[in-house]
């Protein structure tokens, strides 16, 4: 961890044209919300204005950032950038579905300075996209990809989701294939969750949907691996790979993501966003009306805060070094903590190390390809070795 790194900037836009049936997000479809929602949002930049840290990347979530016009997003940015410090040639990622998509649209995104696109096209199948709930067709998706590099956007990633009930390695192929061939600089493939409350948790339950088992899970995960790094993808997190380039070519990683796994301060905006700058993590009120109720007699819509325990501590630095490629580095946990990695952890080492789920190549251990398929397993081991947590920081 680097308190002293630049920051990054979240903005949750919480705003849907209608509900994915698997996701949890926080978001509403009221529409004609927005306006309101864009004064709240600018009165909270303005009461959380700093100059104490600095931060080089932005990044706009949601929710479907690109229900927001060119204007929206323009007149966000020149808030942030009056209100905080932030460097040169920041990171500007607008997270964009397809359907909301136009070249007018992109052109006006570029213009007010967004630099990096994230289109969550999910699938290239109209098939898989109908049981998600997607209100855009894959031709849709491609379309939208043609036109961000039109309006000038080089830095482009692609979402997709894979592990779909009934979905066949051919089924998932397809879509690799599709998203490679679309040559983006960035793709995250996430595997489909069961997140309770969603409608599709409701229909799970109620039989109507069939999770993948375990095994038709880990080889549709070991597939995208080898697909995409043959295809010239680094994957340098468990759902996130990176188009190789060459030696002092750009880095194509997410610099905004990387903050979130390697305990580099962030500040959220925005209903139900989270902040954090060690040890204390907070998050604003869920409830848009609520969030914009309470910026409108002037007051911090903080909903609740927590300062992290030396064992939360150790914990999440142990789940989020292994979801990535580095893997954890045992000097940089001595330190941070002020003690030896296997000291704390002998036993499931061995175990672990045995059971080929973890490598060690100094001064690193890194997941498998086998630790890989059940890392929350391989975390779950590690942290059991932990003392109770006296609930002290």
């Amino acid at each position: 961890m680097n308190s002293n790194s630049p920051a990054g900037l979240y903005v949750h836009v919480p705003f849907c044209t209608v509900k994915c049936p698997y996701c949890d997000f926080i978001s509403t479809t009221d529409l004609d919300l927005l306006p309101e929602f864009l004064d709240a949002l600018e009165q909270e930049i303005d009461l959380r204005a700093t100059d104490e840290i600095s931060f080089n990347t932005i990044y706009f979530g949601g929710g479907t950032p690109s229900l927001l016009r060119g204007e929206h997003l323009a007149r966000l940015l020149d808030a942030l950038g009056k209100h905080f410090r932030v460097l040169s040639d920041p990171e500007i990622t607008l997270e964009a579905n397809p359907g909301s998509l136009s070249s007018a649209r992109l052109s006006a995104y570029r213009k007010a300075g967004v630099n990096r696109l994230n289109i969550g096209v999910q699938s290239f199948q109209d098939d898989s996209l109908r049981l998600l709930g997607r209100r855009h067709t894959a031709a849709q998706g491609r379309i939208a990809i043609q036109e961000a590099r039109s309006a000038g956007f080089d830095n482009v990633g692609l979402d997709l989701i894979y592990g779909l009930p009934g979905q066949l390695p051919d089924q998932w192929r397809r879509d690799l294939d599709a998203a490679v061939a679309a040559a983006p600089e960035h793709l995250s493939c996430y595997l489909l969750t069961f997140e309770s409350g969603t409608r599709f948790d409701i229909r799970r339950r109620k039989g109507e949907l069939r999770p993948l088992d375990d095994a038709a899970q880990a080889a549709l995960f070991q597939l995208t691996r080898d697909h995409l790094d043959s295809a010239g993808y680094a994957g340098y997190e468990i759902s996130n790979w990176a188009r190789r380039t060459a030696s002092g070519g750009p880095d194509l990683r997410s610099r905004h993501n990387r903050k979130y796994w390697n305990h580099i301060p962030y500040l959220g905006l925005g209903p139900a966003a989270h902040s954090y700058r060690h040890p204390i993590r907070s998050w604003n009120e869920k409830g848009l009306r609520r969030y914009m109720r309470r910026l409108a007699v002037g007051e911090l819509p903080v909903a609740d805060s927590e300062t992290l325990t030396p064992v939360q501590e150790r914990m999440e630095a142990i789940m989020l070094a292994l979801r990535q490629a580095g893997g954890l580095d045992r000097e940089a946990w001595a330190q941070r903590f002020g003690e030896r990695f296997e000291a704390c952890f002998a036993v499931p080492l061995k175990g672990l190390l045995d059971a080929g789920q973890l490598e060690f190549s100094p001064p690193r251990y890194r997941l498998t390809d086998a630790g890989r398929v059940v890392a929350d397993g391989v975390v779950d081991q590690l942290v059991a070795a932990l003392p109770a947590d006296s609930g002290q920081p």
